[in-house]
């Protein structure tokens, strides 16, 4: 039982509560609660982020560890009490890291994909990624610095994490009386709102009174808009990740002399110049003025998705048995899947080449069990035959990326 990863359940709890929330919204006639594209891509990025930590949450464990034994400044013993001052600093830290990730741009870049669902429900919960958890785990190292003990600090941040989980829905309404000391779903969702009165509101993630400390707090009065306040133009996996580097990067090449240029990195968000994300837009996304359009074939992307939901399950359960190979060849494959999910939804043509990348992968993979590596070049060649004499390529878009239109 020792070696059982915990973490292996999160996935399938997940998509439990996702489940759960999704049938009442019908019940409760609000479908469009869910939105198929969007929901998609937050649960891609939701895998792509636990997925990645696996690599490196022993990493920030350690890290917590070696602050403590090396640069703690008190020995802090546990107590009920003691719990009690690690929840509100926990939560005092995460209302600054989240209050700096709206206000200076090389932290925005890490935080903005939790913002551009246009949906507020449990998958937006997912939008996280490992730069955001990285930068993040930079703040908390406070905690073991101060002198609580890592494994308490490790726990309340399961804790805190599970919390915040479930502030992301609409399905829960208005509770008024407890918004003046906890984070309920009405006061995270005018967080996530891109109505002008809502901006930079509501940075507590468990607590109120930070928020109402600061002059931050903004209670729910209409309806809010969710996302930004200029969408992306683009379901695409690797656009979201990275759009708001290359739009940081583009800033610091037309800023003149040093102030300017630190601004664009450690500035405000609020400064960045509004022309700099349409021309990235026309300079690398396909045109999007024509009629929009919906995969007809979804059920391939949905197979896609489960495909990469019970990979990352086993691997994080058998994480620590694994070699070096098994652990490359699963993280290799569930990305190229869920840059493929993205493809799919921008329909994109070249995402049949991505389907050779991933059968590449899975023959070598198999060749090298089979200790038969010499041989990787003979799938290949396969493959390009097939492609010739079946052209395989016209047949894989006629199917696959059949569209129908969106009502």
């Amino acid at each position: 039982m020792e070696h059982i990863n915990f973490l292996a359940f999160a996935m399938p709890a997940f998509f439990l509560f996702v489940y759960l929330e999704f049938k009442l919204a019908k019940k409760r006639n609000r479908p469009k609660l869910f939105n198929y594209e969007s929901s998609v891509s937050n649960i891609s990025i939701g895998i792509a982020e636990r997925l990645l930590n696996l690599f490196v949450s022993a990493t920030f464990y350690g890290l917590y560890y070696f602050i403590y034994d090396h640069y703690r400044l008190f020995t802090i013993q546990s107590s009920i009490w003691v719990w009690l001052a690690l929840i509100l600093a926990t939560d005092f830290v995460w209302y600054w890291y989240h209050r700096l990730g709206h206000e200076v741009n090389f932290f925005w870049a890490a935080h903005i994909v939790h913002h551009h669902s246009e949906e507020f429900n449990f998958t937006a919960a997912a939008r996280i990624t490992t730069f955001q958890a990285i930068i993040r785990t930079g703040f908390w190292c406070i905690l073991p610095f101060i002198g609580f003990h890592p494994t308490m600090v490790i726990v309340m941040l399961v804790v805190h994490g599970a919390y915040s989980f479930f502030t992301h829905t609409q399905i829960v309404g208005r509770i008024k009386w407890l918004e003046y000391v906890f984070v309920t779903p009405s006061v995270h969702g005018v967080h996530h709102a891109s109505d002008e009165k809502y901006l930079d509101k509501n940075y507590g993630d468990m607590f109120t009174f930070w928020d109402r400390m600061f002059g931050t707090f903004q209670e729910e009065e209409e309806q809010p808009k969710y996302g930004l306040t200029h969408p992306l133009k683009s379901f695409s996996f690797l656009w979201q990740h990275f759009h708001y580097y290359f739009e940081i990067y583009e800033l610091w090449k037309r800023s003149r002399g040093f102030k300017a240029k630190w601004s664009a990195v450690f500035g405000s968000p609020a400064n960045m110049d509004q022309d700099i994300r349409p021309m990235l837009e026309r300079r690398f996304l396909q045109d999007r003025t024509q009629k929009r359009c919906r995969l007809k074939f979804r059920n391939y992307l949905y197979v896609q998705l489960g495909v990469c939901v019970i990979g990352l399950t086993f691997l994080t359960y058998y994480f620590g048995q694994l070699d070096t190979a098994a652990k490359v060849f699963a993280t290799a494959f569930i990305l190229i899947t869920l840059i493929n999910c993205g493809a799919l939804l921008e329909q994109r043509k070249w995402i049949y080449y991505l389907e050779y990348l991933r059968l590449f992968f899975v023959t070598t993979y198999m060749l090298y069990l089979a200790d038969s590596l010499g041989f990787f070049l003979f799938p290949v060649g396969l493959m390009i035959l097939s492609e010739q004499l079946f052209s395989l390529s016209t047949r894989y878009q006629k199917v696959v990326l059949q569209l129908e239109s969106v009502k």
